[in-house]
């Protein structure tokens, strides 16, 4: 079939995508490290465990701190995945293929990659244990592992994945089956999941059914689509700004949301998902499906969880703001793997990163921790082929927003960044240890973002028009995409 992305878009209309995709290809250079086939040395001033976004992140800002020589990260995946774009996979609207490179491209140059898997931590002793037995110590010690996803906790799954009608955005395996099961939608229920676990990008799970609702108006489906969010939440988005926007979409779409259910057992080979209802354990429901969209329950590393390391709960227990261990000072971590109380995102690894480099960078020194980590993350809400809201909150659940327009509303520029700019400020500025969304602000706030959105409207005449009190003081049609009096 046709890709969706080609239905819905046309050449013009990706004038923004193209600049971003050709600067991309041209920003790549070869990056030289030392490879598993040489040997490893036993110790290393700074060794970081994981080799995802922030594994890869914080060894590009250590290098810069100690040499790249003094630093090593154990990795045993052959592959880096931008994730997050992962969403749009699902939909059809990017191509796998783009969401992935070689780990070894992506490694800093100099830093010693131990391709091996970390079975063992002894933070007494400062080192850890690999698959093969080797001992590694270290004078700091910096945990990214990121999340386990664990299908095999929902009956009938991973082998359920073996059949047809059913995905999940989650994995790299089963990313491209949402997009079959949204493709041979014929009729009936098209379901979508959140779990009764902490999880990584905790927007994801409706983003998709955003996006398929779309799909369906887009070829003449919805009317035989009965589209079902059983989420295992009491409430549709933790930041009371963004829920109130997106209560309002789900009541226009006419998509029905049930509250504390979750998803326990998958009968591919019949097309039923059973749900429990956590207000009444024990009490399920089965549900037959034309669609069913998992997003699976996950949990920390095991590793971890026998992990001198982890709180009660497996978790990498930090100092919320100066992301440093509560018990082992020459400990620290990043991302998913830790028992921060924020959202699970890349954002959220980017705004931590600059934290934990001064962080570590003062403790060095032998001095006190000064820069606070508030918490904050973002989670673009993708809610159609060409829309977005832009959730940026704190600890607090409160709205810690980087523009200077309300962003509960749904643009197009938002969808331009999550599509096509973040992913090259990912590849080129946050994984070589840049401050991704500084960087950011510069760039959307420049001159040359500007004119590239305004092209787009301008050259689709698709400027999105409202009154607004304008610079004569009288009411003038604004355009909330490019930001302008039009």
């Amino acid at each position: 079939m046709t890709p969706l992305v080609a239905v819905v878009s046309s050449p013009r209309a990706r004038l923004f995508a193209c600049f971003l995709r050709l600067g991309a290809q041209q920003a790549d250079p070869l990056q030289l490290h030392t490879g598993a086939g040489l040997a490893a040395k036993s110790h290393y001033e700074v060794l970081v465990l994981g080799g995802g976004s922030g594994g890869i992140t914080m060894a590009s800002r250590m290098k810069r701190r100690v040499g790249a020589e003094n630093v090593a990260i154990i990795e045993p995946s052959e592959r880096h995945f931008y994730q997050p774009i992962w969403t749009l996979v699902g939909a059809g609207a990017k191509q796998l293929s783009s969401s992935g490179r070689p780990t070894a491209s992506v490694i800093p140059s100099g830093v010693e990659w131990i391709k091996a898997r970390v079975v063992e931590l002894n933070p007494d002793k400062s080192c850890v244990h690999t698959y093969s037995g080797k001992e590694i110590s270290y004078k700091y010690l910096i945990i990214a592992l990121g999340i386990q996803l664990d299908y095999e906790k929902i009956k009938g799954l991973p082998e359920g994945f073996a059949h047809p009608k059913i995905g999940s955005n989650y994995s790299f395996k089963t990313v491209e089956k949402t997009w079959k099961a949204l493709q041979d939608f014929k009729e009936g229920n098209a379901i979508f999941t959140f779990p009764n676990t902490p999880i990584k990008c905790a927007g994801a799970p409706q983003k998709i059914m955003y996006l398929s609702e779309a799909y369906f108006r887009k070829t003449g489906k919805r009317s035989k689509a009965n589209i079902i969010f059983n989420t295992s939440l009491g409430v549709i988005f933790g930041v009371k700004k963004y829920a109130d926007a997106l209560q309002k979409i789900i009541k226009e779409r006419n998509l029905t949301v049930n509250y504390k259910q979750n998803l326990i057992e998958v009968r591919a080979d019949k097309q039923e998902a059973v749900f429990e209802n956590l207000d009444k354990p024990g009490e399920t429901q089965v549900v037959s499906y034309e669609m069913l969209h998992v997003t699976p329950p996950m949990s920390p590393p095991d590793v971890l969880k026998r992990s001198p390391v982890a709180d009660a709960a497996g978790w990498v227990d930090l100092d919320k703001e100066t992301l440093q261990h509560k018990r082992y000072p020459n400990v620290f971590g990043i991302g998913d793997c830790t028992n921060l109380p924020t959202s699970k995102t890349a954002a959220a690894v980017a705004a931590q990163s600059g934290i934990l480099d001064r962080t570590i960078s003062l403790i060095m020194k032998n001095e006190k921790p000064m820069k606070k980590y508030d918490g904050y993350t973002s989670c673009p809400l993708v809610t159609g082929y060409n829309r977005v809201i832009l959730a940026e909150f704190d600890y607090s659940s409160q709205p810690l927003e980087t523009f200077p327009f309300d962003q509960s509303k749904e643009r197009l520029s938002m969808y331009l960044m999550k599509a096509d700019l973040m992913p090259f400020l990912y590849w080129n500025m946050m994984l070589r240890g840049c401050r991704l969304f500084s960087s950011l602000l510069v760039v959307a706030k420049s001159s040359v973002f500007h004119v590239l959105i305004l092209s787009r409207c301008w050259i689709n005449n698709n400027h999105s028009k409202s009154l607004s009190h304008g610079v004569t003081g009288e009411d003038q049609p604004f355009c909330g995409s490019c930001f302008i009096w039009v």
